[in-house]
């Protein structure tokens, strides 16, 4: 079989530059922002005092959870 293209031959022209395909799916660093404001108004933090709580059982840490979760806002 013949090779198509002679492969020691050097190239005399280049026609075009090919770059690559921007990622579509990548976030802008705007979006990134809005995404980091949103999340943390969806679970807004200081609902469950910091530290670390030893419970008994899980059902216990449980209660306790809930209760810090509905309790009202200051």
């Amino acid at each position: 079989m013949k090779p198509v293209v002679n492969v020691e031959e050097t190239p005399g022209k280049v026609v075009g530059h090919r770059s690559a395909p921007a990622d579509g799916l990548a976030p802008s660093p705007a979006q990134t922002v809005r995404d980091a404001q949103a999340w943390q108004r969806a679970f807004q933090t200081g609902r469950v005092p910091k530290g670390v709580y030893r419970f008994r059982t899980h059902e216990e840490a449980d209660e306790w959870l809930w209760k810090m979760l509905t309790r009202p806002r200051h």
